[in-house]
């Protein structure tokens, strides 16, 4: 890394984050600074962890099948809970409540599962015993695994565990981190609510029974304000009476656990505050502030972090209605608030954190909520409410308090501002005061000891009174953009390195939200800080490249240069507009930046001229220090002093104009597309608006504070790639929703806000049914259909109602509102209890079953030509899959989980194609994830009876589609104009063939008279003719108008046999007709609008019935959908387990409400929670606040009823049960059991699936280079020399992947491959070597999956990130890791158990030695079991050998018969030598496909590989080939084999790691390169 003078070494390498480091050497409390690498030496922490295990594996461990059976000891949990769970202090505070790293090792040894829990019995367990589960449960939530789970097997016990908890402080008392570990566990169960047991033992401390604490005063006024309550607390004081006197014993409230828990914790928390947090104690009067706020005494932090996790916990509590209803009265009442803005800890430095949290506390003890109707306030009520409390205290004060009469008689306006009612209240005496607040207002109860302060009594004055800012306003008034302040404030975009230990400033996102407002506050400002932290990390990124110094002239100056940011040469601010009425910021500031481009080469200007309008840009101020830091300078340097920089600020493109002026990259048609030069010079001018809301603070500043000119500093125009530069107009579109009212269709609102009936948005629920479904083509069969609904006697009709008895698809189904079936909802927590599928038919066999009764109709005819055949569906869909498609259909809220392989898209494709023909009115909206994922819709859509007129594809996405129509806007403005001129043609010919003058196909309004006039006229008179003449069978072909212009159809058209069956064809015929006039009428628009802007947008807002987009597209053009007028009834979404819980709320609001209410009419959210969350890139958004949280997974939290699909078609039901336990009841289509590819064995292997032991290779596991970069040398050996193998066998290389759970390894595995395999034609690379994350919605028949990790099971904990890894494989699994740290761990066991099963050494067969085989795949054949990594390299250069030597024979055969054939001539030799390696590899693998491989195959793949290259192979160390040099790019391949094995042992560290294409983004050195 070069040396950044003024800024400091620093290792600006973006590492992406795997899971946060846990090896801590001597000193417990450091951690590795970012950059350092972990010590891969054996520690001190390590010999201990020996201990620990020792202890484990005697007692509880259960390896293989053995289980020790050493009777339980309590004696044993006592002590280690004192020796290895408590945080030995040592005279020195500190931030740490348990060693991490001994709870880590307990709680992955499943002590909690395996020792305490077995032998928990309430009333004997010791209090050690207790507190251990409670940190293993707390370590479970920190590890984001199910923590309740193990709970289940006796859950009376776990409600006396949890009863237990409850009362555990009065055992004895606790240290400061028990409380805080107590605490924890308290947050984690009340952010449980989904869990039946916890709810009901927690939500009954905040019952209205906890207000028999509330001061009289206090408790007196809430009854007042909700005189709904009376009659409910007089029932419950009630029934508190009756059940003592049947007791006998005498009732006192107050001593329950339920009205004391709360308050005594609130106590607990303020004894802390005052007393433990400052070694002394110091209580603020108003001379000694300065001496609290300059901090000089000593700090607690282990009570700091005890009071900021205590903000947290009510912050929860108030921050859900259930728990915020009865609570926040009780946190109002003890005024904590106002003692908390009093404390010292409040202005001292180290209570950052803590006065952060403070606020958001008070910000939801204010929120805008009717607590006990849960209905959101508008601004004119709060306004309003704050306007009485006013009035009524100026009334109160004017009869009673003289000395307040100037208050009492001011106007509102003077005595609402915080300083001014302080000073009006500063008349008053401290008694006089103390008796306003506590007795006449009673705010706060005379016996708190507080009440005598009065700083106090003022503070709840004030914050009782004053006008709190309105959270729209607030909004409104936050600049969209981060700034420097934001950007590095680590409590609230926290770096990498949070491990889910301390809490943050942040919101959470969990089950409810108090209000809509609330869930888009918490997404606002979530999303902004993950944004903020992508942009800090890319600016990390750029700036150091830049190597900026002071010159001479003592200005900034730069010596290097960077991709992504660039010098500015000037930067003006050009105009700043009035402020809008009712506003302070600017309306607009508008500035103009001009760089150059000059240094850079082709490519990299091409991405700076490629920018746009709407582009976000960044504006850096840097100024280096004159001198470099010195190292003790540089350990305490925040971030932004090492980079030497000042300031940051955000700017969107409005144009950009080259050295001429000319205009660039416009596509607002000011230039049209003749006037397009390529642009000039090497000067680019951009002009940019600036925030307004920013600009205005930073103005104001300057007027007030004397702070620096922030905008004439700027020194550098930084950019971002574009994919992930949309954050702003996600950012506005959230910000727009907010400044609306109600917007969510009523029968979505309360669930979606968590509230309510689980299945109030079911469709069996919801009013306007369809009553009749016709199916169209999802019925292949009449037998299929009486399948699909097991729980009926179907009862088949004609269209007259008589009984069919040869029923033949279509079918229109009488759907009753009550359908029964096994394969419908099922609630979201409870496991069903409904029997496999499978035995669906057996199910009331002897009870009457209920008729369902299905007309069976014959459609019309469509047309005499083959395009008017409507296309089919082929696909046999499960009765699951039917009651989805019934549910998609109906109105509603329908969720569908898909597991790997069980066909989601062709669900999803019938349920659209379904709605289309039976609501052919509606319009549906598309949305998925990916692009791929669109495109495998739109493909299968295509296969559907849709015209593709009424399809539409928006976004970028659209060029991949495998289709040759174009489905974009233009391409679909295109296909309709000219299919305009191909329909006038026909209607031209039609106006021949009647003999008519053909200029009535002039244009589609002279075809639609036509129409009237001459061929729906000439229609009636046809038919009224045949009203008599039934009975002649020519009739209809004699007579038929039209005959003429059917005369080119395939077949005849009338047959003159019979008069039914001509009536029908020419009614078939009319048809057709009707059709193309219609499509003449939907072409008129075109013709009527000039531009293509204009056709483009009637074409999306009238025309189109399914359009398609992906999420981030809709929040992107949300204002440009609500512009142009967007309309759409349903939404169906793919992928939405993979959405962010706000982008998948954004695609439900594109369009405006109707006279006050929503559209929307179905929402159909089709994902697998059960997979892989959406990407957060932060670990502390994603672990803390729940950032990863899809709706959907919600929505499945929230226990709302979903149907699961329940048959796989990808796998071999063998490799499905390593994933299948983690569903319902999934079950395998037919499909894969029948098929004989199933049945077959892998060649050469023994197993269809394997683990694959690795052991330590050249004496290492795993190693990190750098944190979070994970490697594994010995396992990526092994797997590319099984894939190598695989090759030789003749398996084609595209039906191979690898996978891997790091990246790091993924680097590794790469390079392996670009030396071991690239240059041999006859081997060459996989399909994918890739990561679980990126592979999922992909597959592959063979699947070779590295685990890396030897130490700590790491991130493959989640079990989600394992089900994607085992689903991906349909006929082979091969596992390559750590057994002995594998198979310990607990939430792991269900797939490693079946794979455990089998030997744990590779089994190969190898005498197979082509990829086909008879061999059934139970047969094992001949294993032989490979000892390891060299062996594995050995047998790999053995075959090898072989291959080389026969074809260097086959070679000198083939020379020398060609020699006698024709006498040799070099030329020849030299055509045929030359044969390029990627035909060798296509003969390969056709060949391979083929079934056999033969050696001869190989003849003409020239002398690239003679057998000396063989021998140069076999000269690796250990037979295996050492890692070499890396090759940093894809062309040197050419490495000569011999070159090959003489490299040097080890791997390069991760900053030279080969940056193959997709992977620059991980090496950040590539900017270096001398442009």
């Amino acid at each position: 890394m070069t040396k950044v003078h003024g800024t400091g070494v620093y290792d600006f390498k973006r590492h992406r984050v795997a899971e946060y480091p846990v090896e801590f050497t001597e000193k417990p409390d450091s951690k590795p600074a970012p950059g350092s690498s972990l010590p891969s030496s054996i520690t001190l922490s390590e010999i201990q962890r020996d201990k620990l295990t020792r202890i484990a594996s005697a007692n509880w461990l259960k390896s293989g099948d053995s289980k020790p059976n050493k009777p339980f000891d309590p004696q044993l949990v006592k002590e280690i809970y004192e020796t290895e769970l408590t945080v030995k202090l040592e005279g020195k505070s500190q931030r740490k409540t348990v060693p991490l790293q001994r709870v880590m090792i307990l709680e992955v040894s499943q002590y909690l599962e395996n020792y305490l829990w077995p032998n928990f019995e309430a009333e004997t367990a010791s209090y050690e015993h207790v507190m251990s589960m409670i940190l293993m449960v707390n370590e479970k939530f920190r590890e984001n695994v199910a923590a309740w789970s193990c709970f289940y097997d006796r859950k009376d016990v776990f409600t006396a565990f949890l009863e237990r908890v409850l009362r555990l402080k009065e055992e004895r008392d606790l240290n400061i981190a028990e409380k805080t570990n107590y605490l924890v566990f308290m947050i984690n169960a009340f952010q449980s609510l989904e869990d039946e047991i916890v709810r009901e033992t927690v939500l009954r401390l905040a019952s209205l029974r906890c207000w028999h604490s509330l001061s009289y005063g206090y408790f007196q006024m809430e009854l007042c304000l909700n005189p709904d309550l009376i009659k409910k607390w007089k029932r419950m004081i009630k029934k508190e009476s009756d059940d003592a006197k049947k007791q006998g014993v005498h009732l006192d409230p107050l001593s329950s656990l339920e009205v004391n828990f709360l308050r005594k914790l609130i106590e607990e928390f303020l004894e802390v505050l005052d007393h433990k947090v400052f070694s002394q104690k110091h209580s603020i009067d108003e001379d000694d502030e300065l001496d609290a706020a300059s901090g000089f005494q000593q700090v607690d932090d282990a009570s700091v972090l005890y009071c900021e996790r205590f903000m947290e916990f009510l912050i929860d509590l108030l921050s859900q209605l259930p728990t915020r209803r009865y609570l926040r009265p009780l946190v109002a009442d003890v005024a904590v608030v106002a003692k908390c803005h009093l404390s010292a800890l409040y202005r001292h430095e180290k209570g950052k954190l803590f006065a952060q949290l403070v606020d958001l506390l008070q910000f939801y003890e204010n929120f805008e909520i009717n607590d006990h109707v849960g209905t959101q306030l508008t601004d004119d009520e709060v306004l309003q409410s704050h306007y009485d409390l006013l009035q009524s205290f100026q009334l109160l004060a004017f009869k009673k308090i003289p000395k307040l009469r100037e208050l009492a008689l001011a106007n509102i306006g003077a005595i609402h501002k915080r300083a001014d009612l302080s000073k009006k209240l500063s008349v008053l005496s401290p008694e006089e005061l103390k008796n306003l607040v506590c007795c006449k207002l009673k705010l706060v109860s005379k016996e708190d000891p507080w009440s005598d302060r009065v700083d106090f009594l003022i503070e709840v004055m004030l914050s009782f009174f004053e006008k709190q800012q309105s959270q729209k306003e607030a909004i409104n008034a936050l600049p969209l953009y981060p700034n420097e302040q934001i950007m590095w404030d680590e409590s609230v975009v926290p770096s990498i390195n949070y491990s889910g230990e301390g809490c943050l400033a942040l919101p959470k996102l969990n089950l409810q939200f108090l209000t809509l407002h609330d869930y888009l506050l918490r997404n606002f400002n979530l999303f902004r800080l993950e944004s903020t932290y992508e942009i800090r990390e890319d600016i990390q990124e750029a700036v150091p490249h830049l190597l900026a110094y002071i010159n001479n002239e003592g200005e900034t100056a730069f010596r290097g240069w960077s991709r992504m940011a660039v010098p500015i040469k000037e930067f003006k601010i050009t105009e700043v507009k009035q402020p809008n009425i009712g506003e302070v910021k600017p309306a607009s500031v508008t500035a103009e930046i001009t760089y150059s481009i000059s240094s850079y080469k082709s490519n990299i200007r091409t991405e700076w001229d490629a920018l746009k309008e709407h582009d976000v840009l960044f504006l850096l101020s840097i100024s280096p220090s004159f001198k470099p830091l010195s190292e003790e300078e540089d350990a305490k340097a925040s971030v932004p002093q090492k980079l030497g920089l000042q300031y940051v600020r955000g700017c969107e493109i409005i144009e950009i104009r080259d050295e001429e002026g000319a205009l660039m990259n416009d596509f607002s048609g000011r230039t049209t597309r003749e006037e397009w030069k390529p642009p000039k010079g090497e000067l680019r001018t951009v002009t940019v608006a600036l925030d307004a809301a920013q600009y205005h603070m930073d103005v104001t500043d300057i007027a007030e504070k004397g702070a620096e000119d922030v905008y004439g500093t700027f020194n550098v125009l930084m950019r971002r790639k574009p994919k992930e530069n949309n954050f702003k107009a996600i950012l506005e579109s959230i910000r727009d929703l907010m400044n609306e009212y109600c917007i969510v269709p009523d029968w979505l609102h309360k669930i979606f806000l968590g509230y309510g009936h689980p299945s109030a948005a079911q469709w069996k629920n919801m009013p306007n049914l369809l009553e009749t479904v016709d199916f169209k083509d999802t019925f292949l069969n009449a037998d299929h259909l009486k399948e699909s609904f097991p729980h009926y006697q179907v009862f088949f009709v004609d269209s007259d109602g008589r009984e069919n008895l040869d029923p033949r698809p279509p079918f229109c189904v009488k759907l009753p509102r009550s359908l029964k079936s096994d394969t419908h909802a099922l609630s979201g927590n409870g496991r069903s209890d409904i029997g496999s599928v499978n035995d669906g038919n057996m199910v009331d066999a002897c009870v009457e079953k209920e008729k369902l009764t299905v007309e069976a109709y014959i459609p019309p005819d469509p047309g005499p030509y083959p395009q008017d055949q409507p296309k089919q569906n082929s696909v046999r869909f499960t009765p699951t899959q039917i009651g989805a498609i019934i549910s998609g259909i109906q109105p509603g809220l329908t969720m569908v989980v898909g597991p790997p392989g069980t066909g989601k898209t062709d669900t999803a494709v019938q349920i659209l194609n379904v709605l289309y023909h039976n609501c052919p009115s509606q319009r549906t909206l598309l949305i998925t994830h990916s692009n791929q994922a669109l495109n495998d819709l739109f493909e299968k859509i295509m296969e559907r009876d849709v015209p593709a007129r009424y399809l539409l594809r928006l976004g970028q996405g659209e060029q991949e589609l495998a289709t040759d129509l174009d489905f974009s806007r233009q391409g679909r403005v295109n296909a309709m104009l000219v299919r305009r001129l191909e329909l006038l043609s026909e209607v031209e010919r039609l106006a021949r063939s009647l003999q008519l003058p053909e200029d009535v196909g002039y244009t589609c309004e002279t075809a639609g008279y036509f129409w009237l006039l001459h061929v729906y006229s000439r229609w009636e008179q046809f038919l009224a003719a045949c009203a008599g003449n039934e009975d002649k069978p020519a009739f209809v072909q004699d007579h038929f108008p039209f005959k003429e212009f059917f005369s080119n159809t395939p077949q005849a058209v009338f047959t003159g046999q019979s008069f039914e069956k001509d009536m029908r064809a020419a009614k078939g015929c009319f048809r057709h007709l009707k059709t193309v006039f219609q499509e003449l009428e939907e072409c008129r628009a075109f013709e009527l609008l000039k531009s293509t802007a204009d056709r483009a947008n009637y074409l999306m807002t009238k025309q189109a019935k399914i359009v398609a987009m992906t999420c981030t597209h809709a929040a992107l053009k949300r204002k440009d959908f609500l512009q142009l007028g967007f309309k759409y009834d349903n939404l169906l979404m793919e992928e939405s387990a993979q959405i962010l819980e706000i982008e998948t709320f954004i695609p439900m609001l594109l369009q405006r409400q109707e006279d006050g209410y929503a559209r929307l009419k179905r929402c159909i959210l089709i994902g697998d929670h059960h997979q892989l969350p959406p990407v957060v890139k932060n670990m502390a958004f994603q672990k803390y606040s729940h950032m990863d949280q899809s709706l959907f997974t919600r929505f499945v939290r929230l226990g709302i009823p979903y149907i699961e699909l329940n048959a796989q078609g990808r796998a071999r039901p063998s490799i499905a049960k390593l994933y299948n336990w983690r569903y319902r009841d999934l079950g395998d289509l037919p499909y894969v059991k029948d098929e004989a590819i199933f049945h077959r064995a892998n060649a050469g292997f023994s197993y269809d699936y394997q683990l694959v032991d690795v052991p330590d290779y050249r004496g290492k596991g795993e190693t990190a280079p750098s944190p979070w970069f994970y490697q594994n040398e010995g396992e990526a050996e092994y797997v590319v020399s099984v894939y190598i193998y695989m090759r030789l066998l003749g398996y084609p290389a595209n039906k191979i992947s690898i996978l891997t759970t790091y990246n790091g390894q993924k680097l590794l595995i790469r390079d392996v491959i670009n030396r071991r395999c690239v240059p041999y034609d006859f081997i060459g690379p996989p399909s994918k070597v890739t990561t679980v994350d990126k592979f999922q919605g992909q597959q592959n028949d063979f699947i070779l999956l590295s685990l890396v990790r030897t130490r700590f099971v790491g991130h493959l904990r989640d079990v989600r990130r394992l089900v994607v890894a085992m689903s991906r494989a349909r006929l082979g699994q091969y596992v390559f890791c750590r057994r002995s740290l594998f198979e310990q761990c607990y939430e792991l066991q269900p797939t490693f158990r079946p794979l455990l099963q089998r030997p744990d050494h590779l089994a190969l067969n190898l005498n197979e030695g082509t990829p086909f085989t008879e061999r059934n795949v139970e047969d094992i054949g001949h294993p032989y079991l490979v000892s390891g990594v060299e062996e594995m390299a050995n047998i790999v250069f053995g075959k090898i050998n072989q291959l080389q030597q026969a074809r260097a024979t086959a070679m000198y055969h083939y020379m020398a018969y060609s020699g006698q054939l024709m006498g040799t001539s070099e030329e020849q030799n030299g055509e045929h030598n030359s044969i390029s390696s990627n035909q060798a590899m296509e003969i390969d693998t056709s060949a391979a496909e083929n079934g056999r491989i033969d050696n001869e195959v190989h003849d003409c793949n020239g002398e690239e590989a003679k057998d000396g290259d063989g021998d140069g192979l076999a000269n690796g160390q250990d037979g295996v080939l050492p890692a070499e040099e890396q090759s940093n790019t894809e062309e040197d391949t050419e490495v000569c084999a011999n070159g090959l094995a003489n490299g040097q042992d080890g791997v390069l560290p991760a900053e030279e790691q080969s940056n193959t294409e997709e992977d620059t983004e991980v090496c950040a050195n590539d900017e270096n390169m001398v442009p």
